[in-house]
């Protein structure tokens, strides 16, 4: 399984980083993607991709986080992603959910790291929140081709059948263990599995069976299973297509 979305370098895992990171393994997790959100995280992200070789590294400036970020901090990130050892910019986008948020200065922001990534020849890893259109709507505009996921995925089966149109794949997380997830567990089912990868969001958003704990990678077993129980297919079935799918988007 890949993880294509893990906080694992955050240091709420920093008593028992080895510990977590060999659960993984052992639970069948042969990557994951370490998506950064500010400046002062890239060091440790990339340090990690360095020194594992089942973690990747994928680093960007999100939306939530505007406040945090400086003068300067697009010049590092491209910098950083034209020099190459990444597999993705991100997670970036544009989160509409903050309420009394700086949409303006969001939308600049994405559009700003659309174009190092599109300089780059990365994908994307987007970060949206009740602003699927929008993004969407941008991506066509600044005509990106480059593809990438869309990070715990939360809109319509038509939106997520415009990012499969656009190139991106979408990602499933814990969100669709729990049962009265009906949209995404609706969508999950409908699409086509050539279009899904999984994710844990570690250490948000465990499965139904963690609810409350901390997330780590090894309770992507938990997703997996639940989308195979869900859509009628084999769990070695979703474990080889979304694995498939990660390894084509980010070039793994």
């Amino acid at each position: 399984m890949i993880d294509t979305h893990s906080h694992i370098d955050l240091p709420l895992f920093d008593d028992d980083f080895q510990v977590v990171l060999a659960a993984a393994r052992e639970a069948g997790v042969s990557a994951q993607v370490l998506p950064g959100v500010i400046r002062n995280g890239w060091e440790r992200i990339l340090a990690l991709s360095a020194a594992e070789t089942d973690l990747f590294a994928a680093i960007g400036l999100h939306p939530m986080y505007l406040s945090q970020h400086r003068e300067g901090d697009l010049a590092a990130l491209r910098d950083i992603a034209c020099g190459g050892g990444l597999v993705a910019l991100g997670e970036i986008g544009l989160d509409y959910y903050i309420r009394d948020g700086d949409r303006k200065g969001q939308q600049e922001l994405f559009e700003a790291q659309i174009d190092i990534a599109k300089e780059a020849s990365l994908p994307l890893l987007l970060h949206v929140r009740k602003a699927h259109d929008q993004v969407q709507s941008i991506l066509r505009r600044k005509n990106f081709d480059g593809g990438g996921i869309v990070h715990a995925f939360s809109g319509s089966l038509q939106q997520a059948e415009h990012y499969i149109k656009l190139g991106f794949m979408i990602s499933i997380c814990g969100t669709v263990t729990y049962d009265r997830a009906s949209r995404i567990r609706s969508v999950a089912t409908a699409l086509p599995l050539t279009a899904l990868v999984l994710e844990t969001d570690s250490p948000d958003i465990p499965p139904a069976s963690r609810h409350g704990e901390r997330n780590t990678p090894a309770n992507i077993v938990e997703t997996a299973m639940i989308l195979a129980q869900l859509r009628g297919e084999s769990f070695d079935t979703i474990v080889v297509q979304t694995s498939a799918n990660a390894r084509q988007v980010l070039d793994l």
